[in-house]
């Protein structure tokens, strides 16, 4: 639970999320060369980037629509099933449009509610919709930052969809590292400000365990004192603890060293 937190995207604004997203990750990358390097994933190119996602997409469809449930099922389907291969950039290119295809036909028309396999203990249709849409975000602002590295092609997150990819990150990270304890004095609170939508985390962070904790609640009255304040722009704190260029610097108060710990064990985590 966030202080005055925005409004969570619903299942349509996740799909035209993926939908554009996509189309723009495309778009990006139809005028660079296919070797041309991806600046925010070391090592890959423009040709892996494209792949990458496709591969993502299709897997992911597969698995909403065969109504997998169980990691087995979903490794079986993406054996009997791989993206198929392709020649080039432009036909990459070509295999991640279908690809986008058809996970919104999957996922179009199905409840969050229902059941479906994940990587989480979030096992329902609703972590895919909200995990594809962080997913596309992060690869078109790669895609765009290929295309252009001084950041002149670049397009904003919509300000509750990035505050969004940051609540997401926060608490799959807290899910998977050691919970951190509120008895030891190592155990330190951050709060995270999204200066554009209000949102706010208060955040725990376990240095000794490389842990963090998010509070279901982060209290308005004063209650809290935060032992430091990270804030930014909902898109400038998704791109940060992304590992992404922000557009702004995040204004850090407080203790320097807890800000870093917090950024190193998110930085870890990806």
């Amino acid at each position: 639970m966030q202080t005055d937190a925005p409004t969570r995207p619903g299942p349509e604004q996740y799909l035209a999320a993926i939908e554009a997203d996509s189309a723009r990750v495309v778009q990006a990358l139809s005028d660079v060369e296919e070797s041309a390097a991806v600046p925010t994933c070391p090592g890959w190119t423009a040709l892996d980037l494209a792949r990458h996602l496709a591969e993502v997409q299709h897997a992911w469809a597969g698995n909403v629509r065969e109504g997998v449930t169980t990691p087995t099922q979903a490794e079986d389907l993406r054996v009997a099933d791989p993206l198929p291969e392709a020649d080039g950039l432009d036909a990459t290119l070509a295999l991640l449009s279908e690809a986008t295809g058809e996970l919104l036909g999957a996922l179009r028309g199905r409840s969050p509610e229902q059941p479906a396999w994940s990587w989480a203990s979030d096992q329902t249709i609703g972590f895919v919709l909200r995990r594809q849409a962080h997913e596309a975000c992060v690869h078109r602002l790669d895609a765009e930052l290929t295309a252009a590295p001084d950041g002149s092609a670049r397009t904003l997150v919509d300000a509750m969809l990035a505050a969004d990819g940051v609540d997401e990150l926060l608490h799959l990270v807290a899910e998977f590292t050691p919970a951190a304890s509120h008895e030891d004095p190592a155990g330190r609170p951050v709060r995270v400000v999204a200066s554009d939508t209000g949102t706010t985390w208060l955040v725990t962070v376990d240095a000794g365990a490389g842990a963090i904790e998010v509070a279901t609640a982060d209290p308005a009255d004063g209650t809290v004192r935060p032992q430091a304040i990270l804030t930014g722009t909902g898109e400038d704190l998704l791109c940060a603890f992304w590992g992404r260029p922000p557009v702004s610097d995040l204004h850090r108060v407080g203790d320097p060293l807890l800000i870093a710990e917090l950024e190193s064990i998110l930085t870890r985590a990806r």
